[in-house]
């Protein structure tokens, strides 16, 4: 095994796995246009064993409080595994499956695997989180980071979220749901049926960001890149709406973006 740089092919479609970056996705090519915005900051990273803040870094595991590293004050952010070495299980052509194993700052044992698939007009990502012993919550959660512009016009964004999280000063969602509003945003929607998001880059592509979970982060604020994260749960989760991760029942994400040229 190895953290070197893979890369995907299938069609003109091309991808760039990270393993020794966080294990991110460092470039979605189609047709040779990329997608993603380039630097080790950006691609899409994997938000795991949590996604989005934590209020103060602090989250509860029964009656034991747990500290997070503060590194977005006052909060800790999107997890430790993107700042962590990934490793290479297996590939071929067009599927990387790669591996994380679990360690301080994060107190608990585990290994996160993430496999990813591509085909001509889809990308797959799917990641599992294990844990060897105790039982503890987590959330799964992907950062990408698309280009606002592909050499045309900006992107445009559509769904139809069933609510809005309204959003505190501190950045965290405050327990209400509120009617969606207009961007731009930093927010968390929900949409029960399942993450269904379509990024627009007019006369060129669509694409369209999918997923059974029923969390989304659309950021839009930045003048270079949009982000579209599919999560298990809203941002400070671990507190909010805990997933457990249980010797006998790993938590299982998957996240398909799949396009077409117009």
């Amino acid at each position: 095994m190895s953290n070197e740089d893979i890369t995907l092919t299938a069609g003109d479609a091309e991808v760039s796995v990270r393993p020794g970056d966080g294990g991110r996705i460092g470039g979605l090519r189609i047709g040779g246009v990329e997608l993603l915005r380039q630097g080790e900051r950006y691609g899409c990273f994997p938000m795991v064993p949590w996604c989005g803040r934590i209020r103060e870094g602090r989250f509860l595991d029964g009656a034991t409080v747990r500290q997070m590293p503060l590194n977005s004050p006052p909060h800790a952010i999107h997890g430790t595994a993107r700042d962590g070495a990934w490793r290479t299980a297996r590939t071929s052509a067009n599927e990387a499956v790669i591996t994380h194993e679990l360690a301080a700052p994060w107190p608990y044992p585990g290994r996160v695997t993430q496999i990813v698939t591509l085909a001509e007009d889809s990308l797959t990502l799917a990641m599992s989180v294990e844990t060897y012993d105790d039982s503890f919550p987590a959330q799964i959660g992907w950062h990408p980071w698309f280009n606002r512009n592909l050499g045309g016009e900006d992107v445009q964004l559509d769904f139809a979220p069933a609510w809005q999280e309204e959003r505190g000063a501190d950045h965290l969602p405050t327990g209400n749901r509120i009617a969606p509003k207009p961007g731009p945003w930093d927010d968390c929607f929900g949409m029960p049926g399942g993450v269904d998001v379509t990024l627009t880059w007019p006369g060129q592509l669509e694409l369209t960001v999918a997923s059974r979970e029923e969390w989304v982060v659309v950021y839009d604020e930045q003048a270079e890149a949009v982000c579209v994260e599919p999560q298990t749960g809203p941002p400070n989760g671990l507190n909010t709406l805990p997933r457990l991760v249980t010797p006998v029942e790993p938590l299982e994400a998957t996240t398909i973006w799949s396009w077409r040229r117009i």
